[in-house]
C-alpha cells in the first residue's frame, strides 16, 4: 500500500509484522479520528479486524460509516484506492494481509 498527502487529522499507525516475497502483513493501529491518509493498494489484501468498531470509507465517490467485527474478515482486489478514517470513539485496529504473489 502507498501513501500520499497531509492531513489535519492524526496518522493510523502501521507496525509491519511479516514483509517477505510472498506477503506483507501489517498491523493498522487507530486512535479515535485517525485515518491512513489517500492510499492505492497495488495488492489483493485481506482485512482482519481485531475488535468491534466504526470506520468511515471515503472513496472519492461517497463517505460510508462502516461497522467492523472482530474477526470478520473481508478480501479487497489490487488497486482499490481510499482513506480510512476511524469513526469510533475508541482506538480500533486490524491486521493487513497483502499478497504479493500472483494468481
Amino acid at each position: 500500500m502507498t501513501a500520499s498527502a497531509k492531513s489535519p487529522r492524526p496518522a493510523a499507525v502501521p507496525t509491519v509484522q511479516v514483509d517477505n516475497e510472498r506477503v506483507t502483513v501489517t498491523e493498522w493501529r487507530f486512535a479515535p479520528g485517525a485515518e491512513t491518509t489517500w492510499h492505492r493498494h497495488g495488492y489483493d489484501y485481506v482485512v482482519v479486524p481485531l475488535m468491534d468498531g466504526k470506520l468511515q470509507i471515503d472513496d472519492g465517490k461517497e463517505h460510508r460509516i462502516v461497522e467492523m467485527g472482530a474477526g470478520r474478515s473481508y478480501y479487497r482486489p489490487v488497486g482499490v484506492e481510499h482513506n480510512v478514517i476511524n469513526a469510533s470513539d475508541h482506538e480500533y485496529a486490524f491486521v493487513e494481509i497483502e499478497f504479493k504473489t500472483p494468481q
